[in-house]
């Protein structure tokens, strides 16, 4: 298992107004992005990079340029939450989007809505969704995106809970799991505790 918790007092204090009740759609949107941005450096640092040369206005010196294309998928609906923060760091990076519901007779997941770009195969992909929580759906979109072809993969959240990273992990040990904050476990309705409730709602105002 590859877990990152991305510790920071700006993150730790924008993460005590996302959980808070009485943060209103305005203040959580705003923190999320605060603390997507500040992830952003961390869940990046290790990315490779190639030589390139630049022409400053005085000699031609030595650059980097990212070795490969980015790609970040936030899984609909509460990952589009995190991808803003994300973006303003990488504005190059590509955005394709994930949908997952799960069939109330099968358990199996379900895809509805699937696109990105035709080169994960290619490049480094960012999978964004707010909580980690049993590890279901984070599981199930990277199950989506390895049938897609991608091969560099990482994961990130706003907060797990140790059933579903140890859940996600067993699934997927070789992907990394970057999260601002591990919880101290699941409820009987799944949810984390103790959590932010439910990230979609709070963040569309729903």
């Amino acid at each position: 298992m590859s877990f990152h918790l991305v510790e920071h007092p700006v993150i730790r204090e924008r993460l005590s107004r996302i959980r808070s009740i009485d943060s209103d759609t305005a203040a959580f949107r705003g923190a999320m992005h605060d603390v997507a941005r500040l992830m952003c450096y961390e869940v990046t640092r290790d990315l490779e990079t190639r030589p390139t040369t630049v022409q400053t206005p005085l000699c031609q010196t030595e650059g980097h340029a990212l070795a490969r294309p980015l790609i970040l998928v936030p899984i609909l609906r509460a990952g589009t939450g995190l991808l803003n923060g994300f973006t303003d760091i990488l504005t190059d990076a590509a955005v394709g989007h994930i949908g997952l519901y799960r069939d109330e007779e099968t358990h199996q997941p379900m895809r509805y809505y699937f696109k990105a770009p035709a080169n994960l195969a290619e490049a480094e992909v960012i999978l964004l969704d707010p909580m980690l929580a049993t590890g279901g759906s984070a599981a199930d979109a990277v199950d989506e995106l390895k049938r897609e072809g991608a091969t560099r993969i990482r994961f990130v959240c706003l907060i797990a809970a140790p059933e579903g990273l140890a859940a996600f992990s067993t699934r997927h040990p070789e992907v990394p799991v970057y999260a601002a904050a591990l919880d101290q476990c699941l409820n009987e309705r799944a949810y984390i505790v103790p959590g932010l409730g439910d990230a979609g709602d709070r963040y569309f105002g729903t």
